[in-house]
């Protein structure tokens, strides 16, 4: 599996640099902003960047690991929040309709059948991955078709004209697994990697401790293949193959919560080139985000105490990244300003 990913030509940074410090402003007077914009246009190598459509994928699937109780609610959630999504009534539409972004729900692993929709794409590979804490979760050859289809459905979306792509994921028991891909390839200390995921009291956290624990022992992986087919889920393989493709195709990635960037360290640890198409939307609330994205390097541009997944603190960031594109053809330059030429 092959990847041809550019790294980012600076040639055109002083010119970027030189607009942003020239427009009608002090310069660095619109911070964070500023970085943003000469990072869109650097992605998209033009001193007049383009954000317009963006699309939200969300990644569904399901873990054999819920069996070890990792997650305070019932692997059947999974489901019913993608019908959810499917019904357009989940947090993700919600805020999906506030941004002017388009969803497409991904089947990369629920275990249920379901039913044709338009924003439904079928990528099944299996009906839930096994249970992490007793086996492998994927083979490689699942993990391998998961990440290659993520990376079409992105290329696909960029195909079709859109110039953001948005990572969200729906799982139960998806904490757990994006817990371990932390723990390997960040990499760090368990303790530090584990929180309570969707709503755990503390006899439910030592439970999910105890059983990643139990994965942790079975395998010493730690390339990052080979831990993200012992440890991750369908959803977060494709999510992966997403940031791939994407890159490749020289497109911005928003990047959501903690799951999401468990999938972004993996992207970067099998392709360096690929971090700087990302744009780390939020710092969650999950106990050891922040740490996974001080081990990645990366700068969220929300703290909003969010943790519910499903793209929501991406969906979030959308207007903020077309406001950094706006910034480089919207704003006059000082020099028109004070000539009076506008």
């Amino acid at each position: 599996m092959k990847f041809l990913i550019p790294e980012l030509d600076l040639t055109l940074q002083p010119a970027l640099q030189a607009k942003l410090d020239g427009l009608a402003k002090p310069p660095g007077a619109l911070g964070r902003m500023e970085a943003l914009s000469l990072q869109l246009g650097l992605i998209q190598q033009r001193l007049d960047p383009c954000v317009g459509r963006a699309v939200l994928l969300v990644f569904a699937g399901d873990h054999g690991l819920t069996q070890e109780g990792v997650s305070a609610y019932p692997a059947s959630v999974t489901l019913a929040m993608v019908r959810s999504f499917l019904a357009g009534r989940a947090s993700a539409n919600a805020f999906a309709s506030a941004t002017d972004t388009e969803i497409r729900v991904i089947d990369a692993g629920v275990a249920a059948d379901l039913p044709a929709h338009p924003n439904l794409l079928a990528a099944k590979i299996a009906p839930g991955t096994r249970n992490a804490a007793r086996e492998p979760a994927m083979t490689p050859a699942q993990c391998a078709a998961a990440v290659q289809l993520g990376a079409e459905i992105a290329g696909a979306q960029v195909a079709l004209g859109f110039e953001l792509i948005v990572l969200g994921e729906m799982g139960i028991g998806n904490t757990a697994s994006a817990a371990l891909l932390m723990h390997r390839l960040a990499p760090m200390p368990l303790a530090l990697c584990v929180g309570l995921g969707t709503g755990h009291d503390a006899a439910g956290l030592a439970r999910k401790q105890a059983a990643i624990a139990r994965a942790a022992a079975r395998s010493d992986a730690k390339a990052p293949m080979a831990v993200l087919a012992e440890f991750g889920g369908f959803e977060i393989a494709m999510m992966t193959g997403a940031l791939l493709g994407a890159a490749q195709a020289r497109t911005p990635v928003l990047v959501d919560g903690f799951i999401a960037t468990a999938a972004a360290l993996v992207a970067v640890r099998l392709h360096p080139a690929a971090l700087p198409y990302c744009i780390f939307a939020h710092c969650s609330a999950e106990a050891g985000h922040q740490r996974m994205l001080s081990a990645i390097g990366a700068e969220p541009l929300l703290n909003l105490g969010l943790r519910l997944g499903e793209g929501t603190g991406a969906l979030l960031c959308v207007p903020l990244v077309r406001a950094a594109a706006r910034m480089l053809t919207d704003i006059a330059s000082l020099d028109d300003v004070l000539r009076g030429a506008l």
